[in-house]
């Protein structure tokens, strides 16, 4: 029997954490999983718990999705491939299991059926970018047995955070899809900033397609009910800020700021989308006291006397305001947006804008072109 499948597409700021633990809290008698790649993230669900209900129900489990992967994807059943002792995982940047290169420099790696070559490294711990492969090799060595265990150890399995999967990753939600467990995924396909591996199997899909593998690759028995409405208020972001994020992704429904007045008080004297010159940067710096947001820890224009925080470190995070010190793609983009932006740039750019609840400035020289959609010039207040 193929269990309940369910994908809720959520804007940033919508409350997907929030949504899962109220989803899991509503069960009784049947254990519940929840799933998710970063342990940052991993702590956030759990804190999330105790901050609803005080405790994290005992038909709970919270592990990070390499941890599901190790504990319920390979030890199981690895006696159908080897052997010996997993000593963990290793996290790693790029491809894994490197054999040697040739003279002129190229990768010659180790071939599949060299096991504690291709997927281990020589303390016998697991390459992050070869888990899930090896996690499927033991289902299908099994004849399917680590995702039957899994169906019948979980009633529910809940992932969050589903864009930031790929590759084999993608096989064992399909698997997942195919079995009786109730599956819910929460994610946001505008905010793939991080992937668990950049296996090039469905690579095609890599970049935010979430919802065009579940369409295109399940079998047609297997549905997957798609929701883009649930999650699609912002209880974080303004109605401006929501409006000038959601035109990086045009293909996606506009998400909308929530009108609930807890989220709609206190919004302070400056609120809304700046360009900023940045002969006002230090002043707005020292009035509005902004979270600074950069690509990465060597971008230039950062004052280190105030904090900051990379575009990608700063995800799922929360502001009053934020200041963007923005990359070259993507003040060209900016001044027009038929410019090509590739979708890691779009992603960060996406999160960085979505991070602050009143106001976001871009710190940048405009010119005397027509400013963005949706953007204003900032204005020093003139002193009294």
């Amino acid at each position: 029997m193929i269990g309940e499948n369910k994908i809720v597409i959520a804007a940033a700021g919508s409350g997907k954490t929030t949504y899962l633990v109220e989803e899991a809290v509503k069960i009784k008698g049947e254990r519940v999983l929840i799933t998710t790649y970063t342990e940052s993230n991993e702590a956030e669900i759990r804190q999330k718990f105790f901050e609803l209900v005080g405790h994290v129900p005992a038909n709970v489990v919270i592990m990070t999705w390499f941890s599901f992967l190790i504990t319920h994807g390979v030890k199981p059943f690895q006696g159908g491939l080897f052997e010996f002792p997993v000593s963990g995982m290793v996290l790693v940047s790029a491809q894994s299991g490197l054999k040697f290169r040739t003279r002129q420099g190229k990768p010659v790696f180790w071939p599949e059926d060299d096991i504690d070559k291709h997927y281990f490294d020589p303390i016998r711990r697991v390459y992050s970018d070869k888990l899930p492969k090896l996690a499927i090799r033991c289902n299908e060595m099994s004849g399917g047995a680590v995702v039957e265990r899994i169906s019948r150890v979980f009633q529910h399995v809940f992932v969050d955070e589903v864009q930031d999967l790929a590759g084999y990753d993608l096989d064992i939600l399909a698997a997942l899809a195919r079995s009786s467990v109730r599956l819910i995924m929460v994610g946001d396909p505008r905010q793939v900033t991080y992937l668990t591996h950049h296996e090039q199997r469905y690579k095609k899909y890599a970049d935010g397609g979430i919802i065009d593998f579940l369409r295109n690759e399940l079998p047609r028995k297997v549905s997957v009910d798609i929701d883009e409405t649930t999650l699609n208020r912002s209880h974080r972001n303004s109605a401006v800020i929501c409006a000038v994020s959601s035109r990086l992704f045009p293909a996606l429904p506009a998400s909308q700021a929530c009108e609930c007045v807890r989220c709609r008080t206190g919004t302070g004297a400056v609120t809304g989308a700046f360009i900023l010159r940045m002969a006002d940067y230090a002043h707005f710096l020292a009035t509005v006291r902004p979270m600074q947001l950069r690509d990465k820890i060597t971008s230039p224009g950062v004052d280190r006397r105030w904090p900051a925080m990379n575009f990608g470190e700063s995800k799922g995070r929360g502001f009053d305001h934020v200041v963007i010190l923005p990359t070259e793609p993507m003040r060209l983009w900016l001044s027009d947006p038929a410019t090509s932006l590739k979708h890691q740039s779009r992603a960060k750019f996406y999160v960085a804008l979505t991070r602050s609840r009143h106001s976001v400035a871009i710190a940048m020289d405009w010119g005397t072109a027509p400013l963005p959609t949706g953007f204003s010039l900032y204005e020093r207040t003139p002193p009294t």
